[in-house]
């Protein structure tokens, strides 16, 4: 529950942006079904305003994050076929068909692009499509295209699928910027942040893993981008598809697994962790420390083994 209450003298229909001016509040429920800010609600209905601290405001946070990794990877790479990109736990995942794997030079491009869609201020629009309209729309996409002929199966399309496609309608959103026009759409049931701005900067991309369509073998292997939105708990990791390999304890020749911990004393010499920044900043670990340059305050990394597990000798730089 929150403390957020909504006007008193609003006139019916009304959204979510005239009843709940607060800037907290992102999404909806009404009568029990999670609604983007722009939906429409009569005085009968049941409302519930969503904060972005909540645990499904989080969620929503997540996935419209994972929407702008979708738009980036397709800025920079058109010919990138989308799969499926839900919300997890502590942030989020996009799947893409790609002809070759990604780097972590690409990380760090992506990054960027990301960084500009956020202060785009694009909105998030939701449009209700028939299954031809989104077939036609959708032509070049041929992992949604399966998605679409699954729609209201028994079992679920795919792993996180049930972002995407349901038993009922089908929605498009479309990502719309100051003037209007449509500039990227994907496959999707919502709800979403009003607009991309509202992510802020207190995200990063943290690894990439190799995943098979669908979960299973005998579908083409696509390359899955992890992430994370701010406010889940602040994480430090390489762009590495290996980064959650535990460092050898006999050699201490791999130092590319860690954990943050605040540190509001230490001032300096502590690594830019949880910053939309997190993969492109270089890091050089020795026995005790990253030696990166941070504000005072900066979360500092800690090894997840022990120190003596870490050679003097051993760095890592990425």
């Amino acid at each position: 529950m929150t403390d957020v209450t909504p006007v008193s003298d609003v006139t019916y229909p009304a959204d979510g942006f005239a009843l709940f001016p607060d800037r907290s509040v992102v999404a909806l429920r009404v009568n029990g079904e999670l609604k983007d800010l722009a939906t429409s609600v009569a005085e009968t209905d049941a409302v519930e305003p969503v904060t972005i601290e909540s645990p499904d405001g989080l969620a929503i946070l997540r996935h419209s994050a994972a929407h702008v990794l979708a738009q980036a990877v397709q800025r920079i790479h058109p010919q990138a076929n989308l799969g499926i990109g839900p919300p997890i736990t502590d942030g989020f995942y996009y799947d893409f068909g790609v002809q070759q794997p990604f780097t972590p030079e690409d990380i760090k491009a992506i990054d960027k692009e990301m960084q500009r869609i956020v202060r785009e201020g694009q909105r998030f629009v939701r449009r209700a499509v028939s299954d031809e309209e989104a077939r036609l729309e959708l032509a070049a996409e041929p992992f949604k295209l399966e998605l679409i002929g699954l729609k209201g199966g028994s079992k679920e399309a795919a792993e996180g699928a049930s972002v995407e496609v349901g038993a009922g309608e089908l929605t498009i959103y479309d990502n719309v910027n100051r003037d209007g026009e449509v500039i990227w759409k994907d496959l999707c049931r919502g709800p979403h942040l009003p607009n991309t701005r509202m992510i802020g900067n207190g995200w990063s991309l943290t690894r990439i893993a190799a995943a098979y369509w669908r979960g299973s073998e005998k579908n083409p292997q696509l390359q899955r981008i992890y992430g994370t939105p701010g406010r889940p708990k602040t994480i430090c990791a390489p762009i590495s598809s290996d980064w959650r390999r535990p460092p050898s304890a006999t050699t201490g020749a791999s130092a590319r697994n860690w954990t943050c911990s605040p540190s509001p004393r230490r001032s300096g010499r502590a690594c830019r962790c949880g910053t939309r920044a997190a993969g492109s900043c270089v890091r050089r670990w020795n026995s005790t420390r990253c030696t990166a340059t941070a504000p005072r305050g900066t979360p500092t990394c800690t090894p997840r083994t022990s120190r003596r597990g870490i050679s003097s000798s051993s760095r890592t730089t990425w």
